[in-house]
């Protein structure tokens, strides 16, 4: 049972292609997507293992330690992966806001009710205060609800090649300033970007924001080059699905009180703490710059991590 967790925003700054495996449609590559929902996610297991990776990368002395926070390497053969299991874990991230073109401010910060009613959940779960006074309302399709006036044409928020009918929400600037607050740390100097978010988030109705979600993803083609040719080859064209920049996810990291069998055992909140802060021998996650996903060496999969703090 997981006794400690905290909450982690996850924004976007490159395209992130967390791949889903082949797919049958016009995409060749798609990204990670919920079966009930069809929104873009970022799967706990695959979050676990990058965060793995970076803190093996960066502190080798301390091998040992992630053994056991994270479990073992089973591909090693001189060990046992069936020993014990690792003491921290990761949810799902789920979508919060995904940024759609805009016919002012070049994009806004789109999000819906299911979406912050699902990361009002979550950060509850998770123990953190200020979330239970959201009050979130229900625009109806073709309707949205914003903050900032300046982003509206002729009357109407263009978005994409759509237009939709625009009204002042009070109450969505609370949890827009409180998001941003949140989920963009002081110590990356992201003030514009904090700023945009406070100013341009969109509150659209669940179909609204689902089209979005599904048909405004970044959908890149990309060619094989015979080695020998120089040229592309013949059938090498395909096309990969990312999850543009600007997006922003919420997922809970959690800790179990270690399970090996080293003398002194660490505890979950210790744990917890060392994962998230810069005090465990690695670098921690608060804060930092992650790479997650496909596609590395091209520059795809880097986001920022913003741990919340815990009030509970």
């Amino acid at each position: 049972m997981f006794t400690a967790q905290k909450a982690l925003f996850l924004y976007a700054v490159s395209p992130v292609h967390m791949g889903a495996g082949t797919a049958l449609g016009l995409i060749d590559n798609p990204i990670q997507r919920e079966r009930h929902t069809d929104y873009p996610v970022i799967a706990g297991s695959g979050l676990k293992g990058a965060v793995r990776h970076r803190f093996w990368q960066q502190a080798p002395g301390q091998r040992e330690k992630l053994d056991r926070y994270f479990g073992r390497d089973t591909n090693n053969l001189n060990d046992k992966a069936s020993d014990y299991a690792g003491a921290v874990s990761f949810s799902d991230a789920q979508l919060i806001a995904f940024p759609v073109r805009c016919g002012r401010a070049g994009f806004v910060y789109a999000t819906s009710p299911l979406a912050l009613a699902r990361g009002k959940r979550l950060l509850a779960a998770a123990g953190v205060s200020g979330v239970e006074s959201w009050s979130v309302s229900t625009p109806a399709p073709g309707r949205c609800g914003l903050i900032n006036e300046d982003l509206l044409c002729n009357g109407k928020l263009q978005v994409d090649s759509y237009e939709l009918e625009p009204e002042i929400d009070t109450n969505l600037k609370s949890i827009a300033e409180w998001i941003a607050a949140n989920a963009f740390p002081n110590e990356l100097k992201v003030d514009f970007f904090k700023e945009k978010f406070q100013s341009d988030l969109v509150l659209m109705s669940d179909d609204d924001f689902g089209y979005f979600v599904k048909n405004a993803t970044l959908v890149e083609p990309h060619v094989r080059i015979d080695n020998d040719t120089g040229v592309a080859e013949g059938g090498g064209l395909f096309y990969t699905e990312n999850l543009p920049p600007e997006s922003l996810l919420l997922s809970v990291v959690m800790a179990t009180d270690e399970r090996s069998s080293y003398s002194k055992k660490a505890e979950a909140a210790s744990i917890l703490n060392d994962v998230v802060e810069a005090n465990g021998g690695f670098g921690g996650l608060d804060a930092q710059l992650l790479q997650v996903g496909g596609d590395a060496i091209t520059g795809r999969g880097q986001i920022i991590v913003s741990a919340v703090e815990c009030l509970r």
